[in-house]
């Protein structure tokens, strides 16, 4: 016979339960997130066809503006997974992946420290691409939009320093086996 009698009100214990389970109103998102996904595979697929298709007509530069857009698509593509598990096992629930083959290494220790250091250092790497394909087109662009590029980038590095720094002090950590 269980005589243990919660100490909380009813009221309270409902508003706690209520609370907790808000967290689900994020699934929307997270599949909302699977449709991006979808149409950066369809925007890959459609820039590599492109690209061997032109392959004969291109120069050195204009084949090399084309290969930095795959990647850049690729790396907002894995930005997107990043996103979408780290967030969703996060905040959301546990994917219970353990015993899967092809479960990434990272979900492993992901948190949203952990989280927040590898997405700014995504989009410093996504943000480096395209610094690299304004200077390879800097013959196209005017001084002033080549200068904005850069102190963007600029903002971003010393966003994830400062990011990385705060996330030491806070926690203690430096993320060295992630």
């Amino acid at each position: 016979m269980n005589t243990s009698i919660s100490t909380q009100p009813p009221r309270r214990n409902l508003l706690a339960a209520l609370i907790f389970a808000s967290r689900w109103l994020q699934l929307p998102i997270y599949l909302g997130l699977i449709v991006v996904q979808a149409i950066y595979s369809y925007k890959f697929i459609k820039l590599l066809w492109g690209l061997i298709t032109h392959l004969n007509t291109m120069d050195e530069s204009t084949m090399m503006l084309a290969v930095l857009n795959l990647i850049d698509v690729v790396m907002i593509a894995n930005l997107l997974v990043m996103v979408l598990i780290g967030g969703y096992e996060t905040f959301v629930s546990r994917l219970n992946v353990d015993d899967h083959p092809d479960q990434p290494e990272w979900l492993n220790h992901v948190n949203a420290s952990v989280l927040k250091v590898k997405l700014s250092m995504a989009i410093i790497s996504i943000s480096s691409i395209h610094l690299l394909q304004t200077f390879i087109n800097a013959g196209r662009l005017s001084e002033n939009q080549m200068m904005w590029q850069l102190l963007l980038h600029l903002a971003f590095l010393l966003s994830a320093i400062a990011m990385a720094w705060t996330d030491k002090i806070v926690y203690g950590t430096s993320h060295q086996a992630h």
